[in-house]
């Protein structure tokens, strides 16, 4: 799983993933773990707890994720808290 997030951020910039806080909330039920090997943006609204690790964050995004009583988290600490990589969704 973390080669294949490795890969993705490898990525020139244009050709990174961009995720908006709907498409979170869409795919997402409360109390999971999602990664986005690319930026989070503030569009949408979301209504449950989500913990996210990003390559980035915008401000938006990062206070909705936050108001929602969910965690934002780089990439780093999510590999030090789960080196496995289990129960991660990968979004984008």
């Amino acid at each position: 799983m973390w080669r294949d997030v490795a890969t993705r951020l490898l990525r020139t910039r244009r050709q990174r993933i961009t995720v908006n806080l709907s498409r979170l909330n869409r795919y997402t039920k409360a109390g999971d773990t999602v990664i986005v090997p690319g930026k989070v943006l503030g569009l949408g609204k979301l209504d449950h707890s989500v913990h996210v690790a990003a390559f980035a964050f915008s401000e938006q995004a990062q206070s909705k994720i936050l108001k929602a009583k969910g965690k934002c988290l780089s990439i780093d600490d999510l590999t030090e808290r789960n080196p496995h990589g289990s129960n991660v969704k990968i979004i984008g």
